[in-house]
């Protein structure tokens, strides 16, 4: 934001130098970036945060250096003088788009001469880099620059059917705007029109059709309120952004919009003569007040760590615009229990809690007056469940040898977005392209993981492991996605790595107890996995996670060397069952006796089913049971068998077991396994 000092002047006594005033304006969070002397008159380059809406203007400007310096901001009162002629009579409003454009103030000046402006005015809109164009439309930039409020001009002889409606853009609605460039417009774009086509794309730009020349007579004055998102979409969509959208994104005083209106009358009428029609069409809401805020002492007292004097707090708070509607503290207190009802000026509305205000009580107090070693009473906090499951995944992924990597949620078309495993429908796309060629949001990490290998290769790095913890948008059938947080891995062509990697999270957060008894393995014939590949892991009737190696015909058409392993683990489903502290169990001084066990069963038996049997069979000693491998012989088992090696640890609190033991258990587990499935213990 440009600062004139000489415009300055007009509102607030400036007594004190540019440079000092430009340091005090630092140290209340205006960051000085340069000042640079146009023309005899210092301009300030100041960096107004998205927050500080209020401060676009040289008003707002002045209202801080009025606070700092304690004098009086002095802001001109316009009184233009009205003609007999009704406003309404001339020109009609109708809102038809309220979501986009709460409010809209229209107003007539008749009999208008368009010339060129005062050298006064051509000197201050030029000290802030603003070229003169006609006396008319450098008043309404002067008014925007002074206050904030955008406005823009029509010449109402060009505005068919004597009435203005403001509405949604009609799909791939053509606009040609006043920089003779014509743009594709969409529904979620405000537009203002006449009664038979667009003249102005609400807050951003008005049209070619319409705007001010040297012929104008009659001028047609618009002061509006819209909606800083829609702005903020248009502007990035069009890659047409002005000092109205600017402003129009970071929000407006709505309160403001009368007294710019006005104010602005007033200098045409100054500049270019006329009449002004009496009153003016308004239509829209007329804006909430702010709502009230209580301040109590003793919380600035906690949060800055040093007392500030409560009338100190207040008088501050009200040279900012604040209203104090109660207050039950005494004027002479320091703290103590004094506490207050604060109202917020309509044009602060980044004011919205206590420690907003209490932010503006210690910038303007001065944060130099805060002593460094002030205590400020606070508690540490203990890490959420949340915080230290991921701190474990984190560690298992690096353990194992796989890099982070970080990628954007939106991703393009390609053969990877068939890679959807936990939703069959499509995955929603953004109306406004945020990423070139990259307009949907992805329903798995592995498209996002293989893109990141295939840049690798192309690199030609091709030793790549790589994971990422990050957040997955399920669609659903109606309504916004389901979000969920989720760890995807990418290895070589041996899934086994990758399974062993989310094997290890849910041993190590889970328990041994959750990943022995309650995960199950599925098998899993997806068409983006290569055959024999794919596995799935389920805890209570929900997929926890899958591995597998992504199809051939994928890996060709991405141009892939090699057709990866990949695997997701779903970490909201994994928190639920997750241990928030790590059991502390006793270290056994007893050996492990460890038995292994080949049994031939039929074909559909399965690994899970097998293993619970021998579990409840082998009861307390069994303290870890090991799946070893799977062996087929048709010849001596039959077609329809096969062999299940696996090996069982048996242990005692108490004692060293003793051979006879061991072999209790053992034939416990083959009994079991043979009246349940048949079994025979291969010799």
């Amino acid at each position: 934001m440009l600062v004139s000092w000489e415009w300055l002047s007009d509102y607030v006594n400036l007594s004190v130098g540019h440079e000092e005033m430009a340091s005090r304006w630092a140290m209340t969070g205006l960051n000085h970036e340069s000042t640079s002397i146009v023309g005899g008159d210092p301009v300030v380059d100041l960096e107004v945060t998205s927050n500080r809406g209020d401060c676009l203007g040289h008003i707002g400007v002045a209202r801080e250096a009025a606070v700092l310096l304690k004098q009086e901001l002095c802001i001109p009162q316009p009184k233009p003088s009205q003609g007999s002629h009704l406003a309404s009579k001339v020109i009609a409003v109708e809102n038809r788009f309220p979501d986009g454009c709460p409010r809209y103030i229209a107003r007539v000046i008749k009999g208008v001469k368009v010339g060129p402006s005062p050298d006064w005015l051509k000197r201050r809109l030029a000290a802030i880099g603003v070229k003169s164009i006609n006396n008319i439309v450098d008043a309404t930039n002067y008014v925007m620059f002074e206050c904030g409020q955008p406005l823009h001009a029509f010449d109402l002889a060009h505005v068919r059917g004597g009435k203005i409606i403001v509405r949604p853009a009609e799909a791939k609605e053509a606009f040609v705007a006043i920089d003779h460039k014509t743009y594709q417009l969409d529904p979620s774009m405000v537009v203002i029109a006449d009664a038979e086509r667009a003249i102005a794309l609400g807050g951003v730009m008005g049209g070619v059709d319409s705007e001010v020349s040297d012929s104008t007579v009659d001028v047609l004055l618009e002061t509006a309120d819209f909606v800083p998102l829609s702005i903020r979409r248009t502007a990035r969509k069009l890659k047409l952004h002005s000092p109205s959208s600017y402003r129009y994104e970071r929000r407006i005083d709505p309160k403001q919009m009368e007294w710019a209106s006005l104010r602005c009358c007033e200098m045409i009428l100054q500049l270019a003569g006329g009449e002004l029609a009496s009153g003016s069409v308004d239509t829209g809401d007329k804006s909430a007040t702010p709502s009230h805020i209580t301040l109590r002492a003793s919380r600035i007292r906690d949060v800055l760590g040093i007392e500030v004097p409560w009338s100190e707090s207040l008088d501050i708070l009200t040279r900012l615009g604040c209203a104090v509607v109660e207050n039950s503290g005494s004027a002479n207190s320091a703290g103590g229990e004094n506490s207050a009802t604060i109202q917020p000026p309509s044009y602060r509305m980044d004011l919205v809690r206590e420690i907003d205000l209490i932010e503006e009580i210690a910038r303007i107090h001065g944060y130099d007056k805060i002593p460094e070693d002030a205590m400020v009473p606070m508690v540490s906090s203990a890490r959420r469940p949340r915080d230290v499951m991921m701190a474990t995944v984190r560690n298992v992924c690096c353990g194992f040898g796989f890099d982070e990597t970080m990628t954007p949620s939106l991703v393009g078309k390609s053969p990877a977005l068939a890679i959807s495993p936990w939703t069959d429908l499509e995955p929603l796309k953004t109306l406004v392209p945020l990423l070139e060629g990259a307009s949907l949001l992805r329903r798995s990490l592995v498209p996002s993981l293989i893109a990141s290998r295939l840049f690798n290769q192309q690199q030609s790095n091709r030793d790549v492991r790589l994971f990422e913890t990050s957040g997955v948008y399920l669609p659903t059938a109606d309504g916004l996605p389901i979000e969920q947080l989720h760890v995807g891995l990418l290895g070589d062509q041996d899934p086994r790595l990758v399974l062993g990697g989310f094997e290890e999270i849910i041993h190590r957060t889970c328990g041994s107890e959750f990943f022995e008894t309650k995960l199950e393995r599925r098998v899993e014939a997806w068409d983006y996995l290569s055959p024999g590949t794919g596995l799935s892991l389920h805890c209570d009737g929900k997929m926890l996670g899958w591995v597998g190696v992504i199809a051939k015909s994928i890996a060709d058409s991405m141009k892939l060397d090699i057709a990866v392993a990949v695997g997701e683990l779903n970490l909201e489903l994994l928190l639920q069952y997750s241990r928030s502290v790590p059991q502390l169990q006793p270290i056994v001084p007893f050996p492990v006796v460890v038995r292994d066990l080949n049994l031939i069963v039929d074909e559909t038996v399965t690994w899970k089913h097998l293993s619970t049997v021998a579990r409840t069979a082998a009861g307390g000693l069994c303290i870890g049971m090991d799946f070893q491998e799977i062996y087929r012989d048709k010849k001596k088992d039959g077609g329809n068998k096969k062999r299940v090696l696996f090996s069982l640890k048996l242990q005692s609190a108490t004692e060293t077991l003793t051979s006879g033991q061991a072999d209790e258990v053992i034939t416990r587990v083959i009994e079991a396994c043979k009246k349940d499935f048949d079994a025979t213990l291969l010799a």
